[in-house]
């Protein structure tokens, strides 16, 4: 299993395309990150299709603390905290992987990292996933709200402002991220449902699953595998968790996608973004245009900027410049 969803992830990909990109894409003022000047990081800012490898190969820099907030061994989150006076703005960072166990949270510690730089607390969460003991419906979900809710008690200790919470999730985390922010609108007799779930002001999606029932094959069959079995087996499971069906969601959705994944095609936010505006939503879609999948967790490549300016803009950040 872990070899086929690891072709999923390196389809045909070969030797990295490279095109012509200026040092601002990876010397960028503290607002983008701290200045780094190794070579993988200039690879990285230049480099097409990069593979989930090659962001394995990214440091790894550690968390501030490593916080439980449940007694199983993944529900877990790592906090990072920003220089400077708080109370902080967070950010919600869910990562993805299939949903499957194979793949944890520790391959976007440099994304985080840099996310903290921007002066905003970072809570990256770990979860129940296929493939790990209890995985799957519904505790991969409860995990994923009871690790967001859980910022209430850390805010108990660290200067954390809750009233300024966005969610980010890539991937199959993108869907956990907006499914995060659909929660209230979950029937009292929803399975998921939770009574007084944690308010977020927005949410950003890279390269989101955004229809659960469209992708329900894809990933080596990680969504039926996710659910317990097909959108026609149990039509409600796909309906409370497949964000494009808990439209709307009431806040900011903001959808970046890279022109040339195979993972999650770009289609999944324009057709996500066309429903969610036909409801009434401010869904906001931005392709770029020389990504594939993992750029968007690179924090040097060309797409960084992009994911920066949907923090700062959710967040209402003070903005600067790049380096020309």
């Amino acid at each position: 299993m872990k070899r086929a969803v690891q072709r999923l992830f390196d389809p045909l990909r070969g030797t990295a395309a490279v095109n012509s990109c200026s040092l601002a894409r990876f010397f960028l003022l503290p607002l983008y990150g701290l200045l780094i000047a190794f070579p993988l990081a200039a690879q990285l800012a230049c480099a097409q299709n990069l593979t989930f490898e090659d962001i394995n190969k990214l440091p790894r820099p550690s968390a501030d603390r490593r916080i439980a907030y449940g007694s199983d061994p993944s529900q877990f989150g790592d906090l990072r905290l920003p220089q400077g006076n708080g109370p902080y703005p967070v950010v919600v960072v869910i990562h993805g992987g299939c949903w499957y166990s194979e793949y944890d949270l520790n391959h976007l510690a440099s994304f985080c990292d840099s996310l903290t730089r921007l002066g905003v607390a970072t809570w990256s969460l770990e979860y129940r996933r296929i493939g790990s003991t209890g995985g799957g419906w519904p505790s991969t979900f409860e995990d994923v709200g009871r690790g967001a809710d859980y910022l209430r008690v850390l805010a108990q200790t660290y200067p954390l402002d809750l009233k300024r919470v966005i969610v980010m999730g890539h991937s199959s985390g993108g869907q956990l991220a907006l499914w995060l922010g659909a929660r209230a609108h979950i029937p009292k007799d929803g399975s998921l449902y939770s009574p007084n779930p944690l308010y977020v002001q927005g949410i950003v999606s890279l390269a989101g699953i955004t229809d659960l029932r469209r992708y329900s094959s894809s990933c080596g069959g990680a969504p039926r595998k996710l659910l317990g079995g097909s959108p026609e087996e149990l039509p409600l499971r796909y309906q409370q968790t497949s964000p494009i069906e808990l439209l709307p969601i009431g806040v900011t959705q903001v959808l970046i996608h890279g022109r040339r994944d195979q993972i999650v095609p770009a289609d999944f936010g324009k057709d996500y973004e066309t429903k969610a505006r036909t409801k009434g939503d401010d869904a906001r879609l931005t392709i770029i245009e020389d990504a594939d999948h993992f750029e968007l967790i690179a924090p040097h490549s060309s797409a960084w900027p992009t994911v920066v300016d949907s923090v700062s803009t959710l967040l209402k950040l003070k903005k600067t410049k790049t380096l020309n």
